[in-house]
Formats: structure tokens, C-alpha cells, sequence
């Protein structure tokens, strides 16, 4: 069908069968190919829903002030040094996990996807990545902590350096020229979001996450603690695009889903998770503060399987209870007063903090 438009001496012909056949060959992967990057018509409404929303709850570090974690990390009395230290674990590992996520969107996924408004909401979330990375930047610069010895953590404690190798190595599989077509790539690029959204940013973030927000609870490191809630609830929002990304993939190319692959994602969390427990241990050598390794051990089992359920798999602990559940509380920014100025602080344009974070992420 043709649709002609005339408008003084010109005539313009719209040919509308040609724009459907196009939207019809929008998918995750092998796509309609085009140098455009036209939006409209949408096939994956979510995407853009979700770019919206993760939009309005842009925020800026330097905006937080650090004026009281500042003073308790000069001052011996304040904190003890088991505080100190999953601050210095907290910042450690995100300082450079936070751009391995950025980079692997980048990089990888999004250059494999070819639907727009999977590339828009990819870009964002890669733009997040950036914002949480220079959170850790401010954290380091306000507490006067070398940036070197951020580094070496990185680089020498095992545990970190093991999660990392995770990761890394499954990106790297996918960084070169690769056939999609093949049903052995589709499945190295299934594997690739789940272990990115699932098992990292959806599963071993949180032993961290939990830790320093109950030194928030107990009024330690406020201004870190009040970072990692806005960074907690973008995660949430990455979790749900590396989601829908994976079941939208499966569902177009429900060839790679096969008992064998599932078993295989299965596996793949299951060292995910023995990875962040041993990760937890180093973060939290003595129960100490209000905090015990037992339960945050308990809490990533009680993650991991509402990641795997999420997709679609059985889970690997069967009838495991939430041992953290002040977390869903803790993450309702919106009730939240600022503990510096006694204003509400929302960073949101719009309305948008009416979802937050879900209880059913934590």
C-alpha cells in the first residue's frame, strides 16, 4: 500500500508495505539492518519504558554530601576497623567492576543487537555505569584514600580478582567477528546476559550492597551509603533490560533452549554464587557491627535463585528465606529524608520514583 503526499508542485510517495516489512524484521539479534537509527514504530515497548524511567532517576554524586563520612573515617573512635575495611572492599571492587559491566554493554552486547530501542536503553545503561564509576571516584577522592591501593585490590586480593576472571572471560568469547546465525553463538550471547545481569550486577553486587547499607542503617558512612541506594535501584532497572533482553533473545530463537543450556546457565550461576560467598568472607572476616557472614551467605542463595527463577530456570536452594529483609525497606528512597540536610532528596524529573526499586529485587 502506497500513501501519496503532494504539497505544491512536489508529490511524495510513501510506500507503507515496504516501513511494515522493515518493523516485521526487527529482532534482538539478525535484524533489519539499517544505518538509521529510527526508533519508531516500537516492537520492544519495554525498552523504551524502561529507558524512560532509568532517565528519571538520573542523579549526580556530587551532589551527596560527605562532610560526616569524611569525619568518622579520620576518627578512630567512630568506626571500627572491620567498617572501614567493607568500605575499602566496597570501593575496591566497584571501583573497576562497575566499568567491566559498562565496557561489556558497550562493546559486546550492544554491538551485536540490532533493534534501536534495544541499542537506546543499552546506551543509557552503559551511561549509568559511567555515573556509578565516578561515584567510586568521589568516594575515594572525599576519604583521602590512595588511589593506588584501589589498584592493588583489584589486582592481588583472590577473591576479587577470581569474580572478575568470571566475567571477563565471558565477554571476551564474544569480542570478534561472530556468525549469529550459528545456534552455538546465539548461546554464547544468551550466556553473556545472563551472567552479566543475573549472576553479576543481579547476584554478587549484593553481598556488598547489603553490607555498607547496614552501616547506613547504623548512621555509618551516610554519604556512601546514600550512593550505593541510588545505585542499588539503577541495578534493579539494568537487571529487568539484561532481563527482558534474554527472553526476548530466547523467544526468537527458541532452538538454543534446550535442556542441556539450561543446565548449563544453572551451573554457571551455581559458581557465581560459591565465587561471592568466598568474596564475602573477605569482606566480612568477623561478625562484627550487627553484621554476620551466615547471613549474607543465606541472602546471596536467596538472590540467585529469584535471578534464575526470573528467567525461567529451577531454582538451586529450594525454600530459602530472605534472612536480610530490612534491605526492601532500606531501598524506598522516595520516604527517604536526607540525613545532612533534612530535605527530601529524589533525584527524579517527573513523577518517576513511583516504582523504585521492587521488593521482589531485594
Amino acid at each position: 500500500m502506497q500513501k501519496s503526499f503532494t504539497v505544491g508542485s512536489k508529490t511524495f510517495t510513501l510506500d507503507q508495505d515496504k516501513a511494515e516489512a522493515a518493523f516485521a524484521g526487527k529482532k534482538v539479534i539478525n535484524g533489519h539492518q539499517t544505518m538509521c537509527f529510527n526508533l519508531l514504530p516500537l516492537k520492544y515497548q519495554w525498552a523504551y519504558e524502561l529507558y524512560r524511567k532509568m532517565k528519571a532517576n538520573h542523579w549526580e554524586p556530587e551532589d551527596i554530601p560527605m562532610g560526616k563520612d569524611i569525619e568518622q573515617w579520620r576518627d578512630t573512635t567512630l568506626v571500627t576497623d572491620a567498617e572501614r575495611w567493607i568500605i575499602r572492599m566496597g570501593i575496591g571492587y566497584f571501583s573497576a567492576a562497575e566499568g567491566i559491566v559498562g565496557d561489556n554493554i558497550q562493546h559486546v552486547v550492544r554491538e551485536l543487537v540490532t533493534a534501536p530501542e534495544l541499542k537506546l536503553v543499552l546506551g543509557r545503561h552503559a551511561h549509568e555505569e559511567n555515573i556509578h564509576a565516578d561515584s567510586l571516584l568521589y568516594m575515594i577522592s572525599s576519604l583521602g584514600i590512595n588511589p593506588h591501593e584501589c589498584e592493588a585490590m583489584f589486582e592481588d586480593v583472590p577473591t576479587i580478582v577470581r569474580k572478575n576472571q568470571f566475567v571477563t572471560r565471558i565477554s571476551r568469547d564474544l569480542r570478534r567477528d561472530i556468525d549469529l546465525t550459528q545456534a552455538e553463538n546465539k548461546k554464547l550471547l544468551a550466556k553473556n546476559i545472563f551472567v552479566f545481569g543475573q549472576c553479576m550486577e543481579g547476584t554478587q553486587f549484593y553481598g556488598l550492597f547489603g553490607m555498607i547499607l547496614s552501616l547506613y542503617r547504623q548512621n555509618k558512612f551516610r554519604g556512601i551509603g546514600e550512593m550505593f541506594r541510588y545505585t542499588l535501584r539503577d541495578e534493579s532497572n539494568h537487571i529487568e533490560v539484561f532481563r527482558n533482553l534474554f527472553m526476548d533473545l530466547v523467544e526468537e530463537n527458541h532452538e538454543i533452549w534446550t535442556p542441556e543450556f539450561k543446565a548449563e546457565l544453572r551451573e554457571t550461576m551455581r559458581e557465581a554464587i560459591t565465587l561471592e560467598k568466598e568474596f564475602i568472607r573477605d569482606c566480612l572476616p568477623v561478625n562484627a557491627v550487627g553484621l554476620a557472614v551466615d547471613e549474607f551467605v543465606t541472602y546471596i542463595d536467596y538472590i540467585a535463585d529469584r535471578r534464575l527463577e526470573g528467567v525461567g530456570l529451577e531454582p538451586l536452594s529450594v525454600g530459602i528465606k530472605n534472612p536480610l529483609p530490612w534491605l526492601a525497606e532500606m531501598m524506598d528512597i522516595k520516604k527517604e529524608q536526607n540525613f545532612f540536610e533534612g530535605r527530601v532528596t529524589e533525584y527524579q524529573k517527573a513523577s518517576a520514583l513511583t516504582d523504585g526499586v521492587k521488593d521482589d529485587d531485594l
